[in-house]
């Protein structure tokens, strides 16, 4: 398929093409870096890595970083250091390339290192996950997890390039693919409602690569508009954050519980949840939350919680980095599709509510 650029005024250049392999040859022999380092966790150093050293003469001659696992769990301090460790053992400079290969785990980690490894050196993101694809590895957003906390421990930092691809998907299950999903139906519903029905009515989990790559295209756009209106996400780029104070709270009782969910299926939780304070809120419409909710039960599932969880979702909440007032919670929330309001000041009575409303609607 031929490659489609977006321009370099957004975050980083994005190239979305299935030619992955002769695309980041024909990069990296632009960049002239000294040399090349590839992380890699252990998912993409079975699945991916071995199709891309085949296909890539830059793979093929680049020093390998391979984390100790897969997964959110690893996204930490202690392989943050690992990181850095092996960049330094194997004499990285500042004129080094790092090409973080993987999912939404390895692009925030490895952007994280790259960022930080002797004040920064260059990288290029390779998503090889739906969900990294459409959301991580685009907008410049960098960081790890700490003291339980999502994403605690980060900075703002621009890839070289995004390459951006479908082309790995089919290692995926269709868990993951939904994970990815549910980013994709967040941009939609900050689109129009058009938008939200095509996606919902379209299957994921049985997708053509060269189809799945156009409604990609169009999704990371989204983000796009709103990163270069705000890049340091200030003011109207907290619209991206719909269903994630509920999600990264959700995300992080399931860590503490030691029975980890996907950062995408929180997210579809989450949205639930913000769709129920829409409404309350906002007047979003009854019609279209139960429309999503019904959606979500019958492809996400639910995550399970019980009143006796709720202050403790609510100290999540209270910690999330995406709670800037001082006087309460805050929330971006809907009035209809395509019209989000950001900087909503909930009561933590209301925050009950909803979440007494998302065990009705799932559970």
């Amino acid at each position: 398929m031929e490659q489609d650029n977006i321009s370099q005024d957004v975050t980083s250049q994005l190239l979305f093409t299935n030619q992955v392999a002769e695309t980041l040859d024909g990069i990296v022999e632009k960049l002239e870096p000294i040399s090349v380092h590839v992380l890699v966790d252990a998912n993409t150093a079975s699945f991916v890595l071995p199709r891309l050293q085949a296909e890539s003469e830059v793979i093929r001659n680049a020093q390998i970083i391979q984390t100790g696992g897969a997964g959110d769990m690893h996204k930490n301090l202690n392989t943050l250091s690992g990181i850095w460790q092996k960049l330094s053992d194997d004499g990285a400079t500042r004129r080094s390339l790092l090409i973080n290969v993987g999912g939404g785990v390895i692009t925030d980690m490895g952007a994280f290192a790259a960022a930080t490894f002797k004040r920064g050196i260059p990288f290029v993101n390779i998503p090889t996950t739906l969900l990294g694809a459409v959301d991580a590895s685009v907008g410049g957003k960098t960081g790890i997890n700490f003291n339980t906390l999502k994403n605690e421990v980060g900075l703002f930092a621009d890839a070289e390039v995004v390459i951006i691809s479908t082309t790995f998907f089919r290692t995926l299950s269709s868990q993951e693919m939904l994970s990815g999903y549910a980013e994709m139906l967040k941009h939609a519903m900050l689109t129009s409602r058009e938008m939200t029905d095509r996606l919902l009515r379209y299957d994921v989990t049985t997708y053509e690569p060269d189809s799945l790559l156009k409604l990609l295209k169009e999704s990371v756009n989204v983000k796009c508009g709103y990163v270069k209106e705000d890049p340091n996400d200030l003011g109207k780029r907290q619209s991206l954050n719909l269903g994630h104070t509920f999600g990264h709270a959700f995300e992080e009782l399931a860590l503490e519980r030691r029975s980890p969910i996907s950062h995408g299926y929180a997210v579809a939780f989450g949205m639930v949840c913000a769709l129920v304070l829409s409404h309350m809120k906002e007047g979003f419409p009854s019609e279209r939350l139960h429309t999503y909710a019904d959606y979500v039960r019958h492809h996400y599932g639910v995550f399970a919680i019980r009143c006796n969880d709720y202050d403790r979702l609510l100290q999540f909440m209270a910690h999330d980095k995406k709670n800037a007032a001082a006087d309460g919670l805050t929330f971006t929330l809907l009035k209809d599709e395509g019209k989000p309001v950001t900087g909503i000041n909930v009561s933590a009575d209301d925050v009950k509510a909803a979440l007494d409303i998302y065990c009705d609607l799932l559970m």
